[in-house]
Parts: C-alpha cells; structure tokens; sequence
C-alpha cells in the first residue's frame, strides 16, 4: 500500500527495534496483534500488548521500543479526520469487544491491501473508543445531518447553500460549526470524501480514471487529475503505471 501523511491508511506492520523519538502530523492508532511495543508518548510511560493500546495525537513526540516477535494494526488518520481523538488518553486498556474488533480488522487487512473499506472500519474503531472511554462524539444532529448528506451524495454537485437548507441552518451557520465540530468546513470535508473514493477505486483496477473522475463528482478529467495530484502528492496515472 502506498501511504501518505494525507491520506488515511490502516495496515498490519511489526517494529524492529527501538527507535529515536519523533512526531507527525496525524493521528495514530496503535492496536496489538502479537508481542510487546514499550512506548513513550509526550511524558508519559505506557505499552501496547494484548490488551492495550496506544493513541498518539498529531504532533506528539514519542518513541518506542519492540520485542522480537511482533505485529500491530496501525492506524494513520489525518489531523482534520478525526480531531477528537487529541481528548482521548494516550494508553487505553481494551474491552472484551474492542479486542475482538481488533481481531477483525487484522483478518481484514491479512485478506486484502484494498483501502475499499478503511474509512467505515475506522470510523467505527473510533467509536468504539470513545463509547470506551464513556465519551460519545456528540456531534449537532443538524452536522450529523449535513454529514450523512455528503457521504452518501459525494459524487453530485453540492452547493453550501442546499446542504444548509437540509441541515436547517444558514450557510454561515453551518460552515462554523461544521468546522468547529469536525475540523473542517463542508467543501473540505466534500473534497477529502471525494479524494478517498477515488483512492479507493483506482486501487482496484476495475476502472479507468475517467470512471473513477464520473465516480467521484468530477466530470472534467484535468480537474480530477489535478485535484487528485494536489491532495496526494501523485497523479491517478500512477496506479495504472505502475499496476498499483
């Protein structure tokens, strides 16, 4: 799987020894599969085992020490995706049905490197968090609405002004607490759903970029290609190049 600090990825991956600390610009989940992940997480001490877990938010320092044997489900969510995550502590004990959902994901990614379905397993990962930690997301339901509006609408034209008549606010109304609540505003939540589809389309080889552009809300070709370029760092050519 090719990754990105933009784009979101969700993979098995072992660790080999320890490493010096540093950061990044997004979020990671840190999830164990088998053996024992010593880490440092700002000043605090913790490990990542059989039933716990590790939560480092965007931009803090950390660093980490591994056993020899060892796999984890790892999770890279950009800053904007999911900017409640910075509440959450950054060592967590897991339920009995977080841990099985664990064990999911990991037969999930042993069966596919497809990101067809990263964004909806992660969503629901987080969820599960948080209901964990006894701290639901809570979002407006009028920016639940306008949300789920997007979601399942993202490939039609979607003017600000007709998703704040469905979400019963006026446009400026909507653009603050949509940004307050999620860390963006419509447009770029708009563009972020588009991107990942497409991500997620082109990874499986079924359709031409052109499909994949139709697929995705854009009719133009150089528009997508341009956008997709923008956001990712890598035109759409680059999966039919390269077989990816």
């Amino acid at each position: 799987m090719i990754s990105s600090n933009k784009h979101l990825t969700l993979d098995l991956r072992s660790y080999s020894a320890e490493t010096n600390r540093h950061q990044h610009d997004y979020h990671q989940l840190v999830l164990p599969v088998a053996g024992l992940l010593e880490m440092t997480v700002g000043h605090r001490a913790g490990k990542v085992s059989s039933q716990s877990a590790a939560i480092i938010a965007a931009g803090e320092d950390h660093g980490f020490a591994a056993s020899d044997d060892n796999c984890f489900v790892v999770a890279d969510i950009p800053a904007a995706l999911a900017p409640e995550l910075e509440r959450l502590p950054a060592f967590i004990h897991l339920t009995p049905a977080l841990i099985q959902y664990v064990g999911f994901l990991q037969l999930q990614l042993q069966q596919s490197n497809s990101a067809t379905s990263q964004r909806q397993m992660l969503l629901l990962l987080i969820q599960l968090l948080h209901e964990q930690q006894n701290e639901p997301l809570n979002l407006d339901r009028r920016i639940t609405t306008a949300r789920r509006y997007l979601d399942e609408h993202y490939c039609e034209a979607v003017s600000l002004a007709q998703l704040a008549s469905i979400a019963n606010l006026s446009p400026r109304q909507l653009s603050q607490l949509f940004r307050q609540q999620l860390g963006m505003t419509p447009t770029q939540y708009l563009i972020e759903k588009r991107m990942q589809r497409a991500w997620q389309l082109l990874e499986q080889q079924s359709l031409s970029i052109q499909q994949v552009a139709d697929a995705t809300g854009y009719s133009n070709l150089a528009a997508f290609s341009d956008r997709f370029r923008k956001h990712f760092d890598i035109p759409p050519s680059y999966f039919r190049r390269f077989g990816k």
